[in-house]
């Protein structure tokens, strides 16, 4: 196909994962009824984010994947014939827990799922305490409408991740993600922090000559203290926008991607062909010192 139409799921959540859950698919019709091939949401959408706090009990929240949210998004993806990207707190094992994206292709069926690989410990995100970081590599699925990468959250601030799922064919990028302000910084500091968010995911679409879709959550969460800065955007394969959420409503919204345009930008751009995969070898150490 040529062009691809995508919807982009912003919302808040609450305590019920139940009824987050059936809000969800409320969106993911909305999205349908505008025309969405292709349904993106939020990362951990069925529940509030839960990394705040070190707390054993937020374990309980884990299922398995396949599991109860895929069965019942599998349906909703069938009946409205749309490709949905689902994030997901996986419970692999006793014990073993991942921040998984569940791929559900238009006819319904499961093609897969994306084990987030960079899991950041940061004050109110302590996600190394859940997460156990991928073993799954990167990973791109040929859905009905596109072959799609899934990147999630802080994976979005390394343009290794974004390059290998660039060279594994993806033709378009999507970052379900959580992140937010700590209400008691200052507002410059929050623009900062929005705009280097914004702008690193910008610069992988240009690297990569690749549209990038990214869909965070709004609202507050953390008793008032985290104010998730929503922003959800889209971008074309050289890094315009396409489309930018507001800081504080929920939005649904639906976005034409063409596919064509990845090919004319990187004639026109060719960074792919100049790469110097010969030099490259020191990427794969943590530090280069001077011995």
């Amino acid at each position: 196909m040529s062009k691809v139409k995508v919807g982009m799921v912003q919302m808040s959540c609450t305590a019920d994962k139940q009824e987050n859950l059936d809000k969800a698919i409320v969106k993911v019709r909305e999205a349908a009824a505008k025309g969405a091939q292709i349904v993106c949401l939020q990362e951990l959408f069925t529940s509030l984010y839960f990394c705040d706090v070190e707390d054993y009990d937020n374990f309980d929240l884990a299922e398995a994947i396949p599991g109860p949210s895929t069965d019942a998004l599998q349906t909703v993806a069938k009946e409205l014939g749309v490709v949905i990207i689902a994030s997901l707190f996986e419970k692999r094992a006793e014990g073993l827990y991942h921040n998984t994206t569940a791929v559900l292709d238009a006819d319904g069926s499961y093609l897969g799922k994306y084990r987030k690989m960079h899991i950041p410990d940061d004050p109110a995100y302590y996600e190394k305490f859940y997460f156990t970081p991928g073993d799954l590599g990167y990973k791109v699925f040929q859905t009905k409408f596109a072959k799609i990468g899934v990147l999630i959250c802080w994976d979005q601030w390394y343009p290794e991740a974004s390059r290998i799922t660039a060279l594994m064919g993806a033709e378009i990028m999507f970052y379900p993600t959580a992140i937010g302000w700590d209400t008691t910084q200052d507002e410059e500091t929050n623009k900062d922090q929005y705009n280097a968010w914004q702008t690193i995911q910008r610069s992988h679409s240009v690297a990569n000559g690749l549209p990038v879709i990214s869909v965070n959550r709004v609202g507050f969460e953390q008793e008032g203290r985290m104010k998730f800065w929503g922003g959800s955007f889209a971008t074309n394969a050289q890094g315009k926008l396409l489309y930018l959420a507001s800081h504080d409503e929920e939005e649904t919204e639906v976005v034409d991607i063409d596919l064509t345009q990845s090919d004319y930008i990187r004639k026109h751009w060719p960074f792919l062909r100049d790469r110097r995969i010969d030099s490259y070898q020191p990427i794969t150490k943590r530090f280069i010192d001077e011995d």
